[in-house]
């Protein structure tokens, strides 16, 4: 198992003899600020697509060796048991332009989650089950190729963990339970089956799963039926069938035992993504009065944030490969279905939205109209965080 550090060497498992280190590559650059979203690592784009193929059966398939059968409790947990147990272990990872989920795995302030979550991000808060916040201290572990990370905060008391299962002996058709707090909507639990174990290449397997992996829930723990976590939510592809993912908890285990800690500035410095040069941007990021929600249900607050949160992922990238056009005109459109789908009484999103669009149009530069969309989408998302943790204005 290839373990990256921050230290300058590539650390191999050490249960491997002749293991060899090797520099790592100058540090990147890190942009002067952040692009309309953080596109996910290139990375992880190949093993998804790569996985995705072999689900279609154009690429690698399920390991031809099964799984060795792990022992059965005499009862299985239900879904609602292992929400109910497992929930308070599950947090939330929010960034600048970043969203994401993670779980508890020491009682001291461990937290795992993905790479992609927290690359490049110098300011991390973690939001804790009580809806405390506490800062990301520091990065002890991670693996960029299998999307996993370790973070750590400062506990002021023993907080509540996950036991990690045996990723190993996970089969296809094995009952599978995700949870994690897409867009802040905390708690979102599914459930589903194994589909697969697919063998991306010798240093990767993924887990395919039914379950559905809402947006913004990369990092979210993967639960077999006895409550252990058999893998960390990492991507999903949406091309032409929804297609879940996670990391297998193997991955994880070896992560663990070896840290090796960075302050959260150095890991942010060397992970920032390197990208074109961009044109200058002047963020106008309106701040919305809760009462801007009122008349919206809690089916249009999800339409609002999983739309949005669509549509940030796809045009982020376009909008850091140059497509200034493309990225405007993917965000205009969503914001046109949003107003399409919301309910008659949700009238204050809607005008928000408009508003976005009317700014983005007297533009005329497709950049600037792309950031006017972005402006839009993001303040619409603020309040609905605030709104969901119990802001009170």
């Amino acid at each position: 198992m290839i373990h990256r550090s921050l230290s300058g060497e590539l650390h191999d498992d050490p249960r491997r003899s002749g293991a060899a280190s090797r520099p790592r590559p100058p540090s990147r650059p890190r942009l002067s600020r952040p692009p309309p979203g953080r596109p996910r690592r290139r990375r992880l784009a190949g093993l998804v697509a790569a996985a995705a193929l072999a689900a279609l059966g154009c690429g690698a398939g399920a390991s031809s060796q099964p799984a060795s059968p792990a022992t059965q409790p005499a009862a299985p947990m239900t879904p609602a048991q292992i929400a109910a147990r497992a929930t308070p272990a599950v947090v939330t990872i929010r960034g600048d332009g970043s969203l994401g989920a993670g779980f508890l795995v020491r009682e001291d302030g461990w937290i795992a989650t993905n790479f992609h979550v927290i690359a490049g991000a110098a300011d991390l808060k973690v939001i804790l089950w009580d809806q405390s916040e506490h800062p990301v201290l520091e990065v002890l572990a991670f693996d960029e190729d299998r999307d996993l990370a370790i973070v750590r905060i400062h506990a002021r008391r023993k907080l509540p963990l996950l036991p990690l299962g045996d990723s190993g002996a996970v089969r296809p058709g094995d009952p599978v339970v995700a949870i994690g707090h897409p867009l802040g909507l905390a708690d979102t639990v599914s459930n589903g089956l194994v589909s697969a174990v697919r063998v991306v290449d010798p240093a990767l397997t993924l887990l395919q799963i039914s379950a559905p992996i809402a947006p913004g829930s990369s990092g979210g723990p993967l639960f077999n039926e006895r409550g252990e976590v058999i893998g960390v939510a990492a991507a999903v592809a949406t091309q032409g069938q929804n297609l879940n993912f996670g990391v297998p908890a193997a991955y994880l285990k070896k992560l663990l035992v070896h840290p090796d800690p960075v302050p959260l500035s150095t890991f942010a410095a060397e992970t920032a993504e390197e990208g074109t040069a961009l044109p200058p941007v002047k963020r106008a990021v309106p701040r919305h009065a809760l009462a801007l929600l009122r008349g919206c249900t809690e089916d249009d607050l999800l339409v609002l944030a999983r739309t949005m949160d669509g549509a940030i992922q796809v045009g982020s990238p376009l909008y850091n490969q140059g497509d200034f056009a493309s990225c405007y005109h993917i965000y205009e459109g969503a914001a046109l279905d949003m107003e399409r789908r919301l309910g008659a009484a949700c009238k204050g999103p809607k005008q928000a939205l408009a508003e976005g669009r009317r700014k983005a149009a007297g533009l005329d530069d497709n950049a600037a109209q792309a950031w006017a969309m972005r402006d839009a989408f993001d303040g619409l998302l603020d309040v609905i965080l605030r709104k969901v943790h119990g802001d009170v204005e």
